[in-house]
């Protein structure tokens, strides 16, 4: 089945996100069974609905949709905080519910036939499908949903510990009933956020070690399953044509491709590469200067390749030099004002993003819940129960980053930083930017991706210019995930994204 290649790309403050949704929101459903939960007033589509709207439900199926990777992969265990996961992995599983992507943060039951929330919020309760099957045919029970939840609680990633830790207990009633009760009432986006995780097959993971890295296929009751593993190299995901949710109505009209092949590369030049001479199809490209340069090709101009620039409304979150406070270096928060001072946007980005960023002014930037000004009235009324902990600037000045002329003549802004260096007990001693103790200033900038080296250059000049030593140290993906979960690092471009509204995280 032929494939157009095609290219999109969401234009923001640095970078394209995939962004999970949560809020908190009041809560208006009574305690019965539902075939759905919202969490900003009713379900947008009833419990007789035949599709999404957004979906083609006559798209034929059939054909391979291939896409890059940077890296390489060394597990198909992403719940654990060893190894580095296969993209794509979570093609093989279901959950309890399933997003609609034209809501803000609604979910329809998947796994869950429906699902039932207590008025005041003590609790949620799942049905199970009885139909629902993991691929070797077991049904999905009531026991594989307590054991996805104990098991990722107790042996997966700290995320799922902190994400979760609200939920008091879980008790089962019969085969295909399951009930989580909350620790507490406040928790408004709880009973969605349940409905996100993985339901792992009690039968299969009993008699292994969850806790391991491994390249053997899992088992799932998702649309896909593993098919060809070229370790670390590339993965292949198979249609599941027995696949039991196919005929839901949440499912018509999605999961179309035969095969889905995701292809490593060493970094995001060769991926390009790969991209344009036709042997992937599909490519989100989040560096402005491939945007603007790279895609004067043939296969641009004759339609071959489609290259789409989409508008949104979305939170675009944050990309940033972050960094690593548990170091010493960073705790004084002058010196993170100073070198904050010493990265100047405007003339990065008329120089090196072409002109096609706007700089992050705050978390929810892009959208409507984005801060702006002094604090309302409402929003005082919020923080004022806080205010001693709190910086006193926040109730008297509007947050605002530094400014500069964009002609890379920023003496006044590098001069303010090395008065505020010096005093944080930092100051120049025989041309150098020494600490408290006399020792040379130096900081390592952690990258995975060549692509990010130019952007951090300029940083380093002006960071030279104060006294300080920045060295730009450039690993591959695997060695890069494993020192960042370490926190072996100074400072890394990091980026994080947001939600619709503010919940549970």
């Amino acid at each position: 089945m032929p494939l157009k290649q095609t290219i999109k790309k969401v234009l923001g403050h640095g970078s394209l996100f995939v962004l999970l949704s949560a809020s908190v929101a009041g809560l208006s459903h009574a305690a019965s069974p539902q075939h759905g939960i919202a969490m900003h007033g009713d379900l947008k589509y009833p419990a007789d609905f035949a599709h999404f709207d957004y979906v083609n439900p006559n798209a034929p199926k059939g054909g391979v949709l291939k896409q890059s990777s940077l890296g390489s992969f060394d597990s198909l265990n992403p719940f654990i905080i060893k190894g580095v996961p296969a993209a794509g992995i979570g093609l093989i599983y279901d959950t309890l519910l399933e997003a609609s992507s034209d809501e803000a943060f609604s979910k329809y039951g998947l796994l869950a036939k429906s699902v039932t929330r207590a008025d005041d919020n003590s609790w949620v309760e799942f049905e199970l499908n009885p139909q629902a099957k993991f691929h070797d045919g077991h049904p999905v029970t009531a026991e594989d949903v307590i054991f996805s939840f104990t098991t990722l609680m107790r042996d997966g990633r700290p995320l799922y510990r902190a994400y979760y830790a609200d939920i008091a207990e879980i008790n089962q009633d019969g085969d295909y009933k399951v009930r989580f009760n909350f620790k507490t009432t406040e928790n408004g986006e709880l009973p969605l956020i349940i409905g996100q995780v993985p339901i792992l097959p009690k039968h299969y993971w009993q008699d292994k070690d969850f806790t391991k890295t491994t390249l053997d296929a899992p088992l799932g009751s998702g649309p896909y399953t593993v098919g060809k593993i070229d370790n670390g190299r590339s993965i292949t995901y198979q249609r599941n044509e027995n696949y039991w949710a196919k005929d839901l109505p949440l499912n018509i009209g999605r999961y179309n491709f035969d095969q889905i092949v995701y292809e490593y590369y060493r970094d995001g030049t060769v991926a390009l590469e790969a991209f344009k001479a036709g042997n992937l199809n599909f490519r989100r490209e989040n560096v402005s200067k491939f945007w603007a340069t790279a895609y004067d090709a043939p296969a641009v101009k004759d339609g071959r390749i489609v290259k789409e620039e989409i508008k949104h409304q979305n939170p675009t979150g944050m990309q940033a030099f972050a960094f690593n406070l548990r170091r010493d270096k960073f705790k004084n928060k002058q010196v993170r004002e100073a070198l904050n001072l010493a990265f100047d946007f405007e003339w990065t980005n008329k120089n090196l993003f072409y002109g096609a960023y706007t700089r992050t002014n705050s978390y929810f930037s892009n959208s409507e819940l984005a801060s702006s000004g002094l604090p309302s009235k409402a929003e005082l009324e919020l923080l004022s129960p806080y205010k001693d902990q709190l910086d006193p600037v926040i109730f008297n000045a509007p947050f605002k980053l530094p400014v500069t002329k964009g002609d890379g003549r920023n003496r006044m802004e590098l001069r303010q930083a090395s008065r505020l260096l010096t005093k944080a007990g930092w100051p120049i001693v025989d041309g150098k930017r020494v600490d408290e103790n006399g020792n040379p200033v130096e900081i390592e900038m952690l990258l995975y991706d060549t692509a990010f080296e130019r952007i951090v250059h300029p940083f380093k000049k002006n960071l030279e210019r104060l006294g300080i030593d920045l060295n730009v140290r450039i690993v591959d993906t695997t060695q890069y995930i494993n020192r960042v979960r370490n926190f072996d690092f100074d400072m890394i471009v990091h980026s994080i994204g947001q939600s619709n509204s503010p919940g549970n995280e």
